[in-house]
């Protein structure tokens, strides 16, 4: 009897949250039944993204927190056993203040004991445009220190439901004193058309 309790709260919570209609792509579970009637038929199309993601760790308004480490983390050149959550702005152009495109939420934890090498949970909610209310979840590594880091794209809603591809990351800026950074993203995701 609790089970049937919990996943009608998991339903529920899940219909409460559900982006508004008008979006470009139907949300629900009745849209979500449609769509998946119409998955056959359909055509995979490939979509690119840019953007930027506004990494702020320090200052007076961080977008990502740690929230825990172990034990051994003091004595790591490398931060190991860190984790850490973030809701980062992505944006337009390497500038701050430009068009907010959307959110880089999710946690990294620092995962490598020889130099920075973040596991990462990542997924870009987009806020404006065709792609508004979708998102697209990363799931990889990122050794942040390098030029020039991929990660797979492992699945995606709204829009790009089924979703896979590529995230490819190059910092644009780092702060070596504040630790803050500005990352330019390049996706490319193999997604459906269904109209």
């Amino acid at each position: 009897m609790a089970k049937a309790g919990i996943v009608v709260l998991l339903f529920t919570v899940l219909v409460a949250a559900t982006p508004p209609a008008g979006l470009g792509v139907s949300f629900g579970p009745k849209a979500v039944d449609k769509w998946f009637k119409h998955l056959p038929h359909a055509k995979e199309k490939i979509t690119k993204l840019h953007f930027y993601y506004q990494d702020i760790v320090s200052g007076k308004n961080p977008t990502a927190y740690q929230i825990a480490q172990s034990n051994f983390t003091a004595k790591s050149p490398t931060n190991f056993g860190a984790l850490s959550v973030m809701d980062h702005l992505l944006t337009e152009t390497p500038d701050p203040n430009s068009a907010v495109v959307g959110r880089g939420q999710g946690t990294y934890g620092f995962a490598a004991l020889d130099e920075v090498g973040l596991l990462m949970t990542l997924n870009f909610f987009f806020t404006q445009g065709k792609y508004n209310g979708s998102t697209l979840s990363v799931l990889g590594r990122n050794a942040y220190l390098n030029k020039y880091r991929e990660m797979p794209i492992v699945g995606g809603t709204g829009v790009f439901r089924l979703a896979r591809g590529i995230a490819t990351a190059q910092t644009n800026y780092f702060n070596v004193t504040s630790s803050n950074g500005i990352v330019e993203y390049n996706l490319v995701v193999l997604h459906y058309d269904i109209k």
